[in-house]
């Protein structure tokens, strides 16, 4: 705590009077700093895969509070001018403090749509980040880790879904294949907004971390709420309010479904070949959190 206050005053100039745990991280560590000048959220990404993508992303989100978005929190920088720096082992980006609730409710969803819907006309090409590609290489990548596991439990756990995973892969290289054919209209996505976003104390909305932006279609922000009808249809007018001609395609969100299923059943498996974590995976293959909008794409 100390090594991090000192380090704080030496290269953001800032005093810390108090750091204590914000809890809003999932790649490490996340803390508040009380300083006499203000407050400051830092994030601290300890995991190899994920620094790069972390910073990469830092640009993106200067670019756009540049271009007069309000609703991403302010990067601070160092004092060299720089928008992230190296602590320990991990990469560290300091922001302004966000006071406020993490809320999504249904409620949530026309305010999400109207300032994503801001972020699409300033997309412009040029920043290190992801671009979508249309395939299955998810679905590759979570075959690639099963190879990899040894602990019998489970790999039985696995080849009890194998059936499953063979459908939804199969299902995932068709749409795939279906979207390769246009490429057209990709912009700033977030890719998880609805889970980002904060309602200040301020009475203002706030959408956080976009640790995760990518060049992307605009399914890319729709698609968790794509089994319900009237959020389809709010993010379409949502569109065609800010100008943008272009309408969600049943094709592109059911891509999405399946692509993220195996993301992030990637992911857990991956977590447990690194550290042994094994409840996330086994609550997952027992029941998805995404398996509604599954549903949702098994019926195109």
């Amino acid at each position: 705590m100390q090594n991090l206050k000192d380090f704080i005053l030496k290269h953001y100039a800032i005093n810390a009077t108090n750091i204590s745990p914000a809890n809003r991280g999932y790649w490490g560590e996340t803390w508040r700093i009380d300083a006499s000048c203000g407050r400051y959220f830092v994030k601290l990404d300890y995991y190899p895969r994920h620094q790069k993508v972390f910073q990469n992303s830092l640009p993106v989100a200067e670019y756009l509070c540049s271009n007069g978005i309000a609703f991403i929190p302010r990067i601070i920088k160092t004092i060299k001018g720089e928008l992230h720096s190296y602590f320990d082992s991990a990469v560290m980006g300091v922001f302004e403090w966000i006071n406020g609730k993490n809320v999504e409710t249904n409620d949530t969803k026309a305010p999400e749509y109207q300032m994503i819907c801001k972020i699409y006309p300033l997309t412009k090409p040029g920043f290190n980040i992801p671009i979508i590609e249309f395939s299955d290489s998810t679905a590759a990548r979570f075959y690639g880790l099963w190879g990899n596991i040894e602990d019998t439990q489970v790999k039985s756990m696995l080849e009890q879904c194998r059936a499953l995973f063979k459908h939804r892969a199969a299902r995932l290289a068709h749409f795939a294949a279906l979207c390769q054919k246009d490429t057209s209209d990709f912009f700033i996505t977030h890719g998880d907004a609805g889970g980002n976003f904060f309602v200040g104390s301020n009475g203002r909305n706030y959408i956080v971390d976009w640790d995760e932006a990518q060049y992307a279609p605009p399914e890319r922000d729709a698609w968790v709420m794509c089994h319900h009808e009237w959020a389809q249809e709010l993010f379409n007018d949502t569109l065609r309010k800010h100008g943008i001609q272009y309408e969600l395609r049943p094709e592109r969100l059911a891509f999405y479904c399946y692509h993220m299923y195996f993301l992030y059943l990637s992911e857990f498996v991956e977590d447990f070949i690194s550290q042994g974590m094994v409840e996330n995976l086994t609550e997952y293959l027992r029941d998805s959190s995404i398996e509604e909008q599954i549903k949702y794409a098994d019926k195109l």
